[in-house]
């Protein structure tokens, strides 16, 4: 009897493939999750699968009580704790005293200093030692990922770099999420479908694009925090990666 694959089958297929590729032959490898959707689904194959990928998440200092809450929900439904990496306190004093608590409002440079204090500088130190690195970006989350790749190459950070949702629609993520009863942040059931820190992030209206909620007050083309960014670009390179799936 012929067994029908629904395209939707095929994704999942594949990205369990990359991420028990990832835990056998990049080890040690580590998942940098934001606690929102599509980053529980990773979270979830990943746990249940038991590989051998470590979970982490930046604690900014300035995100949703919602947010904070799915740390517990993970604990209680896969009985494992996410790693938490912060921003030193002293640096984020010297932001505080010298522009102000919300001076990201004021320029886009800003913004990115304060990104750069609260999340670039714990990322660095939580990929430190790994020779991979896993993400829950997909390309139809904004203008800014189109050119997602599924490995990329990180020079910045002398490791490969992995997005084994690259080519996950809204609506896989949901159907993986409901068919499986993955916790998820309240949050995207109020209109936030990505979700950061509290003060950079808003609800969006419908029709609106899915990022268009985070810091709504910029550009599209600069909506980045500079997790993904060398020298002020993105990192979009090694497609032929991609193949890694397909083996």
């Amino acid at each position: 009897m012929n067994v029908v694959i629904t395209e939707f089958e095929a994704k999942l297929e594949n990205t369990r493939v990359i991420l028990k590729n990832i835990a056998q032959e990049f080890s040690p490898a580590v998942f940098a999750s934001s606690l929102a959707a599509e980053d529980m689904v990773l979270t979830d194959l990943i746990l249940r699968e038991k590989l051998n990928i470590g979970i982490f998440s930046l604690e900014t200092g300035r995100l949703h009580t919602e947010t904070l809450g799915m740390l517990d929900k993970v604990k209680a439904t896969y009985g494992t704790e996410i790693v938490l990496y912060k921003p030193e306190a002293s640096a984020v004093e010297a932001y505080v005293a010298q522009h102000g608590l919300n001076a990201f409002y004021d320029s886009v440079d800003r913004r990115k200093e304060c990104c750069r204090i609260r999340k670039v500088e714990p990322l660095n130190r939580a990929l430190a030692g790994n020779k991979a690195w896993v993400t829950g970006q997909r390309r139809a989350q904004a203008a800014t990922r189109t050119e997602l790749a599924v490995q990329e190459d990180d020079v910045a950070h002398g490791m490969q770099k992995f997005n084994p949702l690259a080519d996950w629609s809204e609506e896989d993520v949901w159907h993986y999420i409901r068919s499986n009863n993955v916790p998820y942040n309240p949050l995207h059931d109020k209109g936030y479908p990505s979700i950061g820190c509290e003060p950079c992030t808003r609800a969006i209206q419908p029709g609106e694009d899915v990022r268009a909620g985070r810091w709504w007050w910029e550009n599209p083309e600069s909506k980045e925090c500079g997790l993904h960014v060398v020298d002020g670009k993105l990192v979009r390179i090694n497609k032929q990666a991609e193949k890694i799936g397909n083996q």
